[in-house]
Order: C-alpha cells, then sequence, then structure tokens
C-alpha cells in the first residue's frame, strides 16, 4: 500500500439510519443529511446505500450539491437545500428538481414570482440566529401561493440533551408553525431524534448519527483509515524529531514516518493524538506537517507496515477530542489523496 487507505462501510451507515429511524414513530419520516458530500465520505454511494435502505428525502447544503445527489437516486426522491434559493439557481432547480428552503423575506418573494409552479419549503429561525424566517415576517408575508413540501427549523443545543433551550425552541417551533399542516413538520436533526418523542414531529432529518458520530452513542463505526509506514528509524536519548524540535527522544526510540499529514485533513492539532496497530496506541511525535506524521513505535513488539488513525480502536469523536475539534470536522476534512475503498451496500 503506497497511499493511505480510507474503507466506508456502507452498510453501517445504513444500520445508523435503520436505528434512527427505529426511535420514531412509524409516522414519522426519516430523512437524510448528505451535504458536504455526505460528511467528506462520497455522496454519490452514500446516496445510494440510504435509499436502497428507505431514505426518500435528503438534504444538502447548497444547490449545486443537488445535482450529484440526483444522479445517484434518480427521480422521486425529495431533495431539500438549506441555503434556499437564489435568482441564480433557476436552471439548477428544474434540472435536478431540488426544493429549496426559502430561509428570507426576500427569498420566499424572488421565488413565487420566478417559480410560482414549483414545490419549495420554509425554513423558520426559532433560536439560532442563522437561517429562517421571523416571526413577524411569517405575518407579513404571503405564503398561501406556495407549494409548500417541508417547513423545518434546527436545534443549536440538541447535543446537551438539559439545555432549556432545546424546550424553548420546541415551543417556539409550535407557535410558529401551528398555521401549517401537521405533515410538512421537522425541527430534529441527529441530536433531536435522540431527544425524544416531543421533538420528531413529521419528517427527522439525521446527519453526523449516520456517520458514526456523537450524539448518537449507538452509531456503528462506519470509517476505517489506515496509514502506510514510509520508515522506521532509531533515535537516541536527546535527539528531536520533527519541525521546531518540538519532541525530544526521553529514551532510546523507534520512530515510524506516515505518509499522511495535514494536506490530507488530519489537522496540525493532532499533534497529540494516537495511532494504532493491533490496539497498541502509538503517540504521534513532533508535529504534524504537510505530508508526513511521525509516530513512536517502541512499544511495538514488531515492525508495522501500517497504522490506523480511525478505525476499532478510535472512533471520529475520540479523534476529534486529541485536536481539540468535533467529530464533524475530522470527517469533513478527509482529503482527495487517500485511495477509497466502500464496503456493502
Amino acid at each position: 500500500m503506497t497511499r493511505p487507505l480510507l474503507t466506508i462501510d456502507l452498510d453501517a451507515i445504513a444500520a445508523n439510519w435503520a436505528a434512527l429511524d427505529r426511535l420514531s414513530a412509524g409516522a414519522v419520516e426519516t430523512g437524510a443529511v448528505v451535504k458536504a458530500d455526505a460528511y467528506g465520505l462520497g455522496v454519490a454511494a452514500v446516496s445510494r446505500a440510504l435509499r436502497a435502505v428507505g431514505a426518500s428525502r435528503f438534504f444538502v447544503a447548497v444547490a449545486s450539491e443537488a445535482v450529484a445527489v440526483r444522479a445517484a437516486v434518480g427521480p422521486g426522491p425529495e431533495i431539500f437545500v438549506f441555503a434556499g434559493y437564489t435568482p441564480g439557481d433557476g436552471e439548477l432547480l428544474r434540472q435536478t428538481e431540488f426544493r429549496p428552503m426559502l430561509n428570507s423575506p426576500q427569498q420566499v418573494s424572488a421565488f413565487a414570482a420566478e417559480h410560482p409552479d414549483l414545490p419549495c419549503g420554509l425554513q423558520l429561525d426559532t433560536g439560532m440566529n442563522r437561517l429562517g424566517l421571523e416571526p413577524e415576517d411569517l405575518g407579513a408575508l404571503d405564503l398561501g401561493s406556495l407549494d409548500l413540501r417541508l417547513v423545518m427549523s434546527h436545534l443549536a443545543c440538541a447535543d446537551d440533551p438539559s439545555h432549556p433551550q432545546n424546550a424553548a425552541q420546541r415551543g417556539a417551533f409550535q407557535a410558529m408553525t401551528g398555521g401549517f399542516a401537521p405533515e410538512l413538520l421537522s425541527l430534529a436533526a441527529t441530536g433531536g431524534v435522540l431527544l425524544g418523542p416531543d421533538y420528531h414531529f413529521a419528517v427527522t432529518r439525521p446527519g453526523i448519527g449516520l456517520y458514526g458520530g456523537q450524539p448518537f452513542a449507538d452509531a456503528r463505526p462506519v470509517v476505517r483509515l489506515s496509514v502506510p509506514v514510509l520508515q522506521v528509524r532509531d533515535v537516541a536519548v536527546g535527539e528531536s524529531v520533527g519541525y521546531g524540535a518540538a519532541w525530544v527522544a526521553a529514551r532510546p526510540s523507534r520512530i515510524a514516518t506516515l505518509a499522511v499529514g495535514y494536506a490530507d485533513g488530519l489537522l496540525r492539532a493532532l499533534s497529540g493524538a494516537v495511532f494504532h496497530a493491533e490496539g497498541v496506541a502509538c503517540p504521534v511525535v513532533g508535529r504534524v506537517s504537510m505530508d508526513l506524521i511521525t509516530v513512536d513505535v517502541t512499544d511495538l513488539p514488531f515492525e508495522p507496515d501500517t497504522l490506523d488513525v480511525l478505525g476499532p480502536d478510535q472512533g471520529i469523536d475520540a479523534l476529534a477530542a486529541a485536536a481539540g475539534t468535533i467529530g464533524y470536522e475530522v470527517l469533513t476534512a478527509l482529503g482527495s489523496r487517500y485511495e477509497r475503498v466502500y464496503k456493502g451496500g
């Protein structure tokens, strides 16, 4: 193996979707968020796997992402675009038949004027203050002419079940949507699904939970990242490794140089992380550089050909914690130089 190998388990993604689907009542439809190239894992393969297991509503961030999803799932499933609609999206809108989640009075007016015959959705702001119509907007706009397929909002603190903003946003959502048909309503992403039935409404939109991340603690792991060892060298006590001489050997050490770096999405902040070989933790030593990482393999009883940075010994959230970030960033930062292999699906 000359390149790092990223193995993506499509059956695990499908199983995670099914597990989240089972957490809500049978009348609740479970969608799937596949924005950002399915969180970096390949939107075509992931969307097909999710469609095969039963997903029929897909969510992306921007209009251009809808093209790959439509090509993967074919006609029929609905594709919703969180960013809404801008006049430049018109041709793409008709080609892919996506549903823009209109989130400002300007978007509502432009869409109603230019595409009165096409379906859409509405995004409401219930307290996150990011995207969405305010209560006063709903009173001032003529929404009766829109062919609405979904009315949604987004929880800011769903990963913390005890946070009071969860209940506050649910109450605001109920107040703002009293005039809409119940079958249109959607509030819960992964964290909201786990908050329970009061948050599920008609449609849920799991994202990170599909890909093995928190807060879905019962998720099956989805990715394994194995990195080839380019060289193993002896380093004497007092010798340094890497840029800035930031690490100095306190014992006679065996240091492996790996073919991966921050150009591949393994952040420089991971300089305190660990890799694994057959369950043995091997700490990163020195600084992560653009294309190389050095790892202490002194305690291994063998000389490794590869080391795992993601896999059964370390998931995306554990690796993220080492860098002071979140699993979402670990996944979406995965670079283009990996050899990718899909399992299942």
